[in-house]
């Protein structure tokens, strides 16, 4: 297996698009897998300090993914503040794609319209035992766009993503 630190995150923005993509050393089916169930979910999902508290997730094309993530970490400004978010899914093409809509929520999935919603592709590419993960995030406007990049979104999937590479790891030494 390749070195993990090489595995770095790349990133790109076209228009109202972000493209993220970065390599795993596990296999297609597996990377695939850690997206689909709430118990695997909740292990890495979440940034530094903001672990996944709530993971309600009904997997099927028109199907909710509700979750809640939590500041646990009491050095951070915005210790013991939630953030809700609400993602449907539009397609499922196990284990190659998976197509949702994101979009920030309240504890009860009420979707907040002040904050920028996108929809979000995941395509998992088998590269024999290592899997490229491509993530396209297309925003209705290039501004909603910008507000979710001032937010640090890259480095908010990439902190999320070093927390997946982790858990696959984990998964594969069990």
């Amino acid at each position: 297996m390749a070195d993990r630190a090489t595995n770095k995150l790349v990133s790109n923005v076209e228009g109202r698009e972000l493209i993220l993509e970065r390599t795993f050393d596990a296999p297609r089916p597996l990377v695939f897998e850690a997206f689909t169930k709430a118990e695997h979910l909740m292990r890495w999902f979440g940034t530094d300090g903001w672990p996944l508290t709530v993971c309600n997730i009904d997997f099927r094309p028109g199907g909710v993914w509700h979750y809640c993530m939590k500041c646990n970490d009491e050095s951070q400004e915005y210790f013991g503040q939630e953030s809700w978010s609400k993602a449907v899914f539009r397609e499922i093409a196990e284990p190659e794609r998976i197509v949702y809509v994101d979009a920030f929520s309240d504890a009860d999935g009420n979707v907040n319209n002040n904050m920028p919603e996108a929809r979000v592709t995941l395509d998992f590419v088998d590269l024999g035992g290592r899997t490229k993960l491509i993530n396209r995030t297309q925003y209705a406007t290039e501004e909603a766009l910008q507000s979710v990049l001032d937010m640090g979104i890259i480095e908010g999937v990439n902190q999320t993503w070093n927390h997946l590479d982790s858990f696959l790891a984990e998964l594969q030494s069990e």
